[in-house]
């Protein structure tokens, strides 16, 4: 999904610089009625995914403002799905694992939802989403939303979905015979060598020098640092 977020944003630069957020329609000024139509269709008939671009740490925000607004102003035929990927992450820290949420694409929110004929996403829906607080502009082009390719969609729901059902721990990104410094606890600046690494507990092995023998010491994973 990043290449089509960074390739619609690209594409997309120069038509925002004299956009202001929040604007008018697709590619028109704040004071016309309609968004005009695209001279050739932007999307396949049905849904069509589209992303949305938001204010820092506001994606869940802004999908809750949305799905409540579809629902008040009875657009649910045209808009299907919001969603805002998110991976559960494992954190060890004094032996306790706790979980924790994060967005897979901060400042993105993706919306499924239909477009006219023409390519031109309905007017309702449109301006729905342009006056939600915290929405700043669709990725498009030549100030036209563009959908996403089907493959990265589905790519990135599949990714989504593989991260709730398996929890990831955070930080524990070391391999057997990294060079680590510990910089916290009772063998705080030893250095040493990644032995063996207890996923289940956040745990990792390192080997250390004391009193000019090799030892064993076992460390929390963010008590670590990889040393050049």
């Amino acid at each position: 999904m990043d290449s089509g977020v960074q390739a619609g944003d690209e594409a997309q630069a120069g038509g925002d610089a004299g956009e202001s957020h929040g604007g008018g329609g697709q590619g028109a000024h704040a004071g016309e009625s309609a968004a005009p139509a695209s001279k050739e269709p932007l999307c396949k008939p049905g849904m069509n995914w589209y992303v949305l671009r938001v204010a820092s740490n506001k994606e869940e925000y802004v999908r809750d403002a949305l799905e409540r607004k579809v629902k008040i102003e009875g657009l649910d035929n045209f808009v299907s799905r919001i969603l805002v990927p998110t991976i559960k992450e494992r954190r060890m820290k004094g032996g306790v694992a706790k979980v924790h949420k994060r967005n897979l694409y901060p400042g993105y929110v993706f919306v499924e939802m239909s477009c006219e004929d023409d390519g031109a996403i309905p007017e309702d829906v449109w301006f729905m989403v342009k006056e939600t607080t915290g929405v700043g502009d669709f990725i498009g082009s030549d100030g036209k939303p563009t959908p996403m390719p089907d493959h990265e969609i589905e790519g990135m729901l599949a990714a989504s979905q593989e991260a709730e059902e398996t929890p990831s721990l955070s930080g524990l990104n070391f391999k057997k015979g990294d060079h680590v410094k510990i910089t916290a606890g009772s063998f705080e600046n030893f250095e040493g060598d990644v032995d063996s690494l207890d996923e289940k507990r956040g745990m990792v092995t390192v080997i250390v020098e004391i009193f000019g023998r090799s030892t064993p010491v076992d460390v929390e994973y963010w008590q670590l640092e990889r040393e050049a």
